[in-house]
């Protein structure tokens, strides 16, 4: 039961890094369009690279299980930001349907950092080679 428990979580981690590293990599190869995309919505350009270095960040902490509850942290709230910036228009089917998605993809992040990334990962060895 236990290895079926671990294959659950590193196909969680693997999911969920998939789409914050596309996204990610969405940004760089569109760069101009992403930020007029969040200029349009009054996000400043500014904020570009940092949204980037999170998405890409996390998501490769995550998909390496390293530091993954700090990571999965910080992508929860950004998941939750996005959905309060870009999805507000909730008479809108889509709108809504994504704001929805960012919401539960937050709420999968935050069982992640409640419950860490799985017995195999490096910060879970880490963790007990610090304990002996």
């Amino acid at each position: 039961m236990a290895t079926v428990r671990e294959a659950a979580a590193l196909a969680g981690r693997l999911l969920l890094c998939a789409l914050f590293l596309h996204e990610a990599w969405a940004k760089l190869t569109g760069y101009s369009a992403a930020v007029a995309y969040a200029q349009a919505f009054g996000v400043p350009g500014v904020l570009m690279p940092l949204a980037i270095a999170v998405e890409a960040g996390c998501g490769l902490l995550i998909l390496l299980g390293y530091h993954a509850r700090a990571a999965a942290l910080l992508l929860a709230g950004f998941c939750v930001a996005t959905a309060l910036l870009f999805h507000t228009k909730l008479g809108n089917r889509n709108e809504l349907l994504h704001f929805e998605k960012d919401l539960a993809i937050a709420g999968g992040l935050l069982v992640l950092f409640a419950h860490g990334a799985g017995h195999s990962t490096r910060c879970r060895r880490r963790v007990q080679r610090a304990g002996r």
